[in-house]
């Protein structure tokens, strides 16, 4: 077993708290992305479980060992650091054996666990070479083979693919995930971009200021963010959100934005109840707004601002009185900049928040913040 468990996790520099009292359970063989902006604490939170800086007060258990205040070769784990932290000096096999030699792994081990990482990651033409010799991304898999072929249970990356270029990112991307599958580790990988995250991880931690904000499968997250800043920063383009003020009519609660009406599901009514006479943000995405070349009478007209052609879709920039939205459509619907189009929002797919506090409002709260 190496299941993860972060206990009131707090580590302050000077003044500044950094981690402001995390708690989080990584399980055996999940891998966790810890996702945010730089300076959310990610990064922090990944060093206070390699015991790379000591927490200031909080509890890191690994298994069912207390690691706390352990230093880090003495808590079976490997890691892969966003710069590589490969040795110039050395080849190839000793950069990925490096590990296993301080170890003192018999040679025998050492030879058959690096030419086996060096397979799964491709390089084994490359064990003679000098990092000086190779490029970035062949650098980065003897990064991650020195992790692998030191045979933990528990893998942390810290960025790892950020200094490669799009297309060799998203090709290693697809290999990590692939090669982590098969080695069934316990793997926490931090990362500040989104679409990592999303197509990675079995489960995503949202960050910010310190504190996990939201902690669930990346679809939920996608879907049903728990506040406003999780939908704004998960997402491209990100979840739009409108200004819509709650109305009661007649027994049922509706919400306008400006001229046009929404109306509710049964199920958002008595949440939506106390917040008559106040305003709320709306949210959808882009994927999720119906766009229409002729109007129907549950539909609002917009007019075109930008188009842009993405190839697979194309992204328009409309506006609904002072808000901005993106809305995406099929290449071949008739929209032109400067021409009017109409808009349907499917109520399913609207995600109703608190306008002071940013938190999701619906049924669900607990298990959207699980």
């Amino acid at each position: 077993m190496a299941q993860i468990v972060v206990q009131n996790a707090v580590k302050r520099f000077g003044k500044f708290t950094a981690i402001d009292d995390v708690s989080l359970t990584i399980n055996d063989q999940e891998f966790m992305v810890l996702l945010g902006p730089s300076g959310c604490g990610k990064t922090t939170l990944l060093r206070a479980i390699a015991g790379l800086g000591m927490l200031d007060t909080g509890k890191v258990v690994i298994g069912s060992k207390d690691v706390t205040y352990l230093n880090p070769k003495d808590r079976n784990i490997s890691m892969v650091f966003q710069n590589y932290a490969i040795f110039p000096h050395m080849t190839v096999f000793d950069n990925i054996a490096f590990g296993l030699k301080m170890r003192k792994s018999p040679k025998s081990v050492i030879y058959e666990r690096v030419n086996e990482a060096a397979k799964l990651l491709h390089i084994e033409n490359l064990l003679d070479r000098y990092p000086g010799q190779m490029s970035g991304g062949q650098r980065q898999r003897v990064a991650v083979a020195r992790a692998i072929a030191y045979d933990t249970q528990v893998l942390l990356m810290d960025e790892p693919l950020s200094n490669l270029d799009a297309l060799l990112r998203l090709e290693m991307r697809a290999e990590l995930k692939a090669l982590l599958t098969k080695l069934n580790v316990t793997t926490i990988y931090v990362t500040h971009d989104q679409i990592e995250a999303l197509s990675m991880g079995d489960r995503i931690a949202v960050m910010r200021q310190g504190k996990i904000l939201q902690c669930d499968t990346p679809t939920r997250v996608y879907d049903l963010p728990a506040d406003h800043f999780v939908g704004s920063f998960i997402g491209n383009p990100p979840m739009n959100f409108l200004m819509g003020r709650v109305e009661r009519d007649s027994n049922r609660i509706q919400v306008r934005i400006g001229e046009f009406q929404l109306n509710p599901p049964d199920e958002m009514q008595d949440i939506l109840r106390v917040y008559d006479g106040k305003d709320i943000f709306v949210g959808i995405r882009a994927e999720n707004m119906e766009p229409l070349a002729q109007p129907t009478p549950d539909s609002l007209q917009v007019r075109v601002d930008v188009v842009e052609p993405l190839g697979a879709h194309n992204l328009l920039t409309i506006h609904i009185g002072s808000d901005v939205l993106k809305v995406s459509t099929h290449p071949d619907f008739p929209a032109k900049m400067g021409g009017d189009l109409w808009i349907r929002f499917p109520i399913q797919k609207i995600r109703w928040m608190d306008a002071d506090s940013g938190k999701a409002l619906t049924p669900n709260l607990e298990k959207v913040m699980a």
